[in-house]
């Protein structure tokens, strides 16, 4: 919708009458087009950009809890299956907030609480500047420690 003007001409008191003025037309609907309408955002969403931005922080192994890492690497090895950026995520998702639960397994040596304090900050970080949620919290469950002698539950393919 483009703007528009309109000129008018004004007859003065003295019988004069009043140079050409431009005013802009106004607009129909008011108010921003951007607020015009709602915007719902699903509990997967947040899940996934909550599951992404924890699993970029250094000392999160993995996400989940074993039965669910387990079930989730069969998955992942059938021919067409994807992998679960979601595991060991739950959103639950209002109109303007949001909060989060979060199970992580973290790599053997790494500060817990370090650990847990980075994926806050990154987990709302990237929720809210990607969804506009406030994020009221962010609950971390440390299910398990990585040791460095324990094999992944995600064996290698013996196809090449």
């Amino acid at each position: 919708m483009s703007e528009t003007t309109e000129q008018s001409r004004t007859q003065l008191p003295d019988g004069g009458i009043e140079p050409v003025s431009t005013r802009k037309a106004t607009r129909r609907g008011g108010g921003d087009p951007g607020s015009r309408g709602r915007t719902t955002i699903a509990d997967g969403v947040v899940e996934k950009i909550a599951g992404l931005a924890a699993r970029d922080v250094v000392g999160v192994h993995a996400m989940g809890s074993g039965i669910s890492r387990t079930f989730g690497a069969v998955r992942d090895r059938v021919p067409g299956g994807t992998k679960s950026v979601t595991r060991g995520v739950k959103a639950e998702v209002g109109e303007v907030q949001t909060a989060l639960d979060l199970e992580i397994v973290v790599d053997y040596g790494v500060s817990i609480t370090e650990v847990s304090r980075d994926v806050r900050e990154n987990v709302i970080a990237a929720v809210e500047r990607m969804t506009g949620l406030e994020v009221v919290e962010v609950n971390i469950a440390v299910g398990d420690v990585k040791l460095p002698e324990e094999e992944d539950e995600e064996p290698e393919s013996r196809l090449q």
